[in-house]
């Protein structure tokens, strides 16, 4: 079946870390949340690498350097270089080099990830409009980030400047619950301006082209936890998605996923690289996956059987999806969900 028509989530026979050679894994709700290890991700992680899969480690969040990330995962027990580690300052500095001349002053609204990778692009970064910038760009500057950066961004984008954003998360996991992200920010800059970035991040091609060109993976796997970043990335790159229900992607979220947003398969955390996949089967007038058999009514979805709640959240993933085509499904699937525990 076609990849933009998805109806089910795929199963599979061999172990995910074995059909793929290389996992390109989002690390905010994936890997760590607030700095700290997400549950059972240092040991699935270990035994996937182990058992000889690629990981590398892609984020739209251009605060921190690819360094300071990867001594991060090290400290987590989760042993990375630098160049495990792709993220979105990289992407968008290749984007801006490509446009303007080698040498050139970006006025930076960001942190320290976004000025690292300028500079390996060639390019000089500066802090204010009246600096001659012949470009701005845009990434996660934390919770500290000035207020009067966003006026020298508006200030030198008013004035014709191009403009370029790393991501436009508008939000990111938290150790104590979803902040505001850099699409946030962005928001401030076009309200004042009413212009529009040139956005470089997941899930846009040049966060794809960049992984690709670092990382050399042929079978890659997209593992992620939000669907309009990850999971539309890995379906614009025409590759495989893992979602894993870590980070801000919830069940409900997940039924209501338009063809873009669909992941090739769905588990609870990381231990689903290392495992196969059910297969997800047409059962009459509906879906079965383990004990549970899932039908779209005419108002709602409903459920019947029993077994684990992942399975049950597979077979109605199938009946709203296949409900829905190309669009988004409106059957009420709370109850079902309820049922569930999700």
């Amino acid at each position: 079946m076609s990849r933009s028509v998805r109806t089910r989530p795929q199963g599979s026979g061999q172990a995910l870390s074995e059909a793929y050679d290389t996992a390109l894994l989002d690390l905010d709700g994936v890997v760590y949340a607030g700095g700290n290890a997400i549950v059972h991700a240092v040991e699935s992680l270990a035994t996937a690498r182990e058992g000889g899969m690629h990981l590398a480690y892609v984020t739209n969040n251009a605060l921190r350097t690819p360094d300071v990330v990867a001594a991060h995962l090290t400290e987590l027990g989760i042993p990375a270089e630098a160049g495990d580690v792709i993220t979105s300052a990289q992407a968008v500095a290749r984007l801006i080099s490509e446009q303007v001349p080698q040498g050139s002053r970006v006025l930076v609204v960001g942190g320290e990830g976004l000025r690292v990778a300028l500079r390996e692009r060639g390019l000089e970064p500066v802090e204010s409009a009246d600096d001659d910038p012949v470009a701005v760009v845009q990434g996660y500057g934390g919770p500290e980030l000035p207020w009067g950066r966003f006026a020298e961004a508006s200030y030198a984008v008013a004035s014709g400047v191009p403009w370029f954003a790393s991501n436009t998360d508008l939000t990111i996991p938290s150790g104590r619950g979803i902040a505001p992200g850099n699409g946030a920010a962005v928001e401030v800059v076009r309200i004042a301006t009413g212009a529009e970035p040139q956005v470089a991040g997941k899930p846009l091609p040049p966060m794809h082209r960049e992984t690709v060109l670092r990382t050399g993976a042929e079978r890659p796997l997209v593992v992620g936890d939000r669907l309009d970043t990850d999971i539309e990335g890995a379906f614009n790159g025409e590759v495989d998605s893992l979602l894993v229900l870590t980070g801000v992607t919830d069940g409900a979220q997940l039924l209501a996923a338009p063809p873009q947003h669909r992941p090739t398969y769905v588990d609870a955390d990381l231990r689903g690289m290392l495992t196969g996949q059910p297969e997800v089967s047409g059962a009459g007038d509906g879906f079965r996956c383990g004990g549970w058999t899932a039908t779209a009514g005419a108002a709602r979805l409903e459920l019947d059987g029993d077994g684990t709640a992942l399975d049950g959240l597979r077979a109605l993933c199938a009946a709203a999806w296949t409900a829905a085509g190309e669009g988004v499904c409106e059957l009420d699937g709370g109850k079902a969900l309820a049922r569930l525990g999700l």
